[in-house]
Parts: C-alpha cells; sequence; structure tokens
C-alpha cells in the first residue's frame, strides 16, 4: 500500500475577516514549521488573497471554499476556476454539507464542478455524507456509494487519485457529536472501496474525516487505517486548536 501524506485542512466557513486571517496565519505558521502534514487554509473569498501571501515561501497551500463550473459568465455573485488560479489559489471545497443542504448544490452541478477543477488544475475537496435520518436508518453506505458515483461520474478513472474526498457525517457537524472511530473508519474504508470498482488508484487517494475534529479526538481518529486526515471547522479557528490537530498528524 502507498504511503499517504496526512492532509489537513481548515475550512473557516463565513468566519474571519481579511485582518483577522492574516493574524491567523501569521500565528499559525511557526507553529506548524516541523510537519510533515500536508497543510490547508479554507478562507473566505475576500481572504483569499491575504492568506495566499501570507504563506509564501511555506508548504501551507489555500483552497477556496466553491467555485462555480464555468469558467465566465452570467453568474451573478459566482466565482470561477480561472479566477482562482490566478490568485495561486491551489485546492477547492466542493460539495460541503452547508452547500448541499443551505443553497441546494446537486450532485448534477458536483459532476460538472469536480472535472472543472481538475481540468485548472485545482485539487478538488470532494465532501460527502450523510444526515442523521439516514444513518439511523440504515442508508449510509447507499447514501455515500449514491453521491460518489453521482459527483465524479465524469472524472477518468486515471483522474480520481487526485480528487481529495472528505466524510462528512452530516449529524457530527456543529452538534458537538463525533462519529466513533469505528464509524469513522467504516466509512471512510467504504468510500475508498467505492472508488476501487471504478478502477482508480484507490489506495493513493486521501480521505478525510469532516465530523468535528477537534485536538481531543485528533490523534485517534488520524491513527485509523482509511482515515488521511480532517477537514475541520469550528477547531480551525483557533490557531493553537489547529496547530495541535496538525502536530496529531506527523
Amino acid at each position: 500500500m502507498p504511503e499517504r501524506t496526512p492532509y489537513i485542512a481548515a475550512n473557516w466557513k463565513m468566519n474571519k475577516t481579511v485582518a483577522e486571517a492574516a493574524e491567523f496565519v501569521d500565528a499559525l505558521l511557526p507553529r506548524i514549521a516541523a510537519t510533515q502534514a500536508d497543510v490547508v487554509i479554507c478562507p473566505s473569498f475576500l481572504a483569499l488573497h491575504e492568506v495566499v501571501e501570507r504563506r509564501r515561501g511555506t508548504a501551507v497551500r489555500v483552497a477556496a471554499q466553491n467555485m462555480h463550473e464555468d469558467g465566465t459568465g452570467a453568474f451573478t455573485g459566482e466565482v470561477s476556476a480561472p479566477m482562482l488560479v490566478e490568485l495561486d489559489v491551489e485546492a477547492v471545497v466542493l460539495g460541503h454539507s452547508e452547500r448541499r443542504q443551505l443553497f441546494g448544490e446537486s450532485d448534477e452541478a458536483l459532476a460538472r464542478k469536480v472535472p472543472a477543477a481538475l481540468a485548472a488544475d485545482l485539487e478538488p475537496i470532494l465532501c460527502v455524507g450523510e444526515s442523521e435520518a439516514a444513518r439511523d436508518g440504515g442508508e449510509t453506505e447507499e447514501v455515500l456509494e449514491r453521491q460518489l458515483q453521482a459527483d465524479l461520474a465524469t472524472v477518468e478513472s486515471g483522474d480520481l487519485a487526485r480528487v481529495v474526498i472528505a466524510y462528512e457525517p452530516i449529524w457530527a457537524i456543529g452538534t458537538g457529536r463525533t462519529a466513533t472511530p469505528e464509524q469513522a473508519q467504516e466509512a471512510c474504508a467504504f468510500i475508498r472501496d467505492v472508488v476501487r470498482m471504478r478502477g482508480a488508484a484507490a489506495d493513493q487517494m486521501r480521505i478525510l474525516y469532516g465530523g468535528s475534529m477537534k485536538p481531543a479526538n485528533a490523534a485517534e481518529l488520524l491513527a485509523l487505517p482509511d482515515v488521511d486526515g480532517g477537514l475541520v471547522g469550528g477547531a480551525s479557528l483557533d490557531p493553537e486548536d489547529f496547530a495541535a490537530i496538525v502536530e496529531a498528524a506527523g
């Protein structure tokens, strides 16, 4: 099995002004200077430029929280891949549960966005996950397979390993609840199996856990064989907490 570099991403959601983003990056960088993990910060669109500039000369990378699938067009309020590339952004979060639930983002749209990101040489961080009702109804695997098959439908098998998958148990986001290590491992292993069925190099794909990872549980979750990192929400807003998670990753 190939060695997968741990991947820790800070999803700030709609938090931090440009000034606050700058302060965070300046506080974080000395704390993680020795890490061997891939560290990615996902600020708001307005703070992207500031974070990109502040991290220059380091291994920290920057991701947007969303993008439109078209390069240009009459899409008021949207941002395209070429605009992100111009800022030296390297990755983009796609299909976060909040985008799906609150803003109606569909699997059909994601099936266009993921290959558009890859074509622009942006690393997609594709989020998938089940609701509380689906978990309680025993439908977790059905939901995950449906999302993965639909969202990756137009991605060539040879490109699948370039996609980072974030498993988000929706019932564990912002609720203080966390999937047990067994639940997290089962879901991430299942995701890898679904990708493997596409004929892809699934052992090279990095799969993240995205449900309330924090310093207290990071080491246990990151030690799981199919959990290669975390998409961190609330705990990513504090540089000390986020640095502790990065440290747990190695």
